[in-house]
């Protein structure tokens, strides 16, 4: 009796301390599962971001080494503008320096006989001072397409629309460069390009 009773105490002693510890336990998980929770994505620092792009632009650079000169058409070559052609988000200012690695392409295209056209979705009010950016930092310049007032197109569509017109004027788009795939769906040139956005990061 004295053994069943021994054991009675003990079992209910347990069941207590298990009660006891679920709280403990789960209070304990707490910052486990604090840890588990993924936190937001960093940018690469400056110096990779540099260098993937110019892994890029250097096979841009080869395919239009021998795509170009071409007198059989009209070539053209298209670019994005933020974190393509200008370092828009790593070096963010009224005035943004080029990419330079994409500035050579671009140089290279115009010296084989390219237009260079700049395709974008920032507002036409921005126009200006765009253009005054691309021309003051070295990039030939036959053109640019910016969202007209009260547009509401996708990017990619507006995007697509542009190069279309491009083409209405006797172009031949060669090769289209940009860092989103909206720079890049929908057709209307021969070769895409697309710089790193990091998972969209890169606007």
């Amino acid at each position: 009796m004295k053994s069943l009773l021994r054991y009675a105490v003990v079992s209910a002693a347990a069941a207590t301390a298990c009660v006891l510890a679920v709280p403990a336990a789960a209070h304990a998980a707490s910052p486990t599962g604090a840890a588990t929770q993924v936190a937001p994505l960093a940018l690469p620092p400056y110096e990779t971001w540099i260098a993937d792009v110019g892994a890029v632009a250097a096979t841009a650079s080869d395919y239009l080494e021998g795509r170009l000169p071409d007198a059989s058409v009209r070539p053209a070559i298209v670019l994005d503008i933020d974190n393509t052609a200008l370092q828009t988000q790593y070096r963010p200012g009224l005035v943004s320096p080029a990419t330079e690695a994409v500035l050579d392409v671009a140089q290279q295209a115009s010296a084989d006989g390219a237009a260079v056209f700049f395709v974008t979705a920032r507002p036409e009010i921005l126009g200006w001072q765009s253009e005054a950016n691309l021309r003051g930092v070295g990039y030939p310049f036959a053109g640019i397409y910016l969202r007209p007032w009260f547009n509401t197109q996708p990017d990619a569509e507006l995007k697509t629309d542009a190069r279309e017109d491009i083409e209405s004027k006797g172009y031949t788009i060669v090769a289209n460069i940009g860092n989103n795939t909206s720079d890049l769906s929908g057709g209307h040139a021969e070769r895409t390009f697309k710089l790193p956005d990091y998972d969209g990061q890169l606007a």
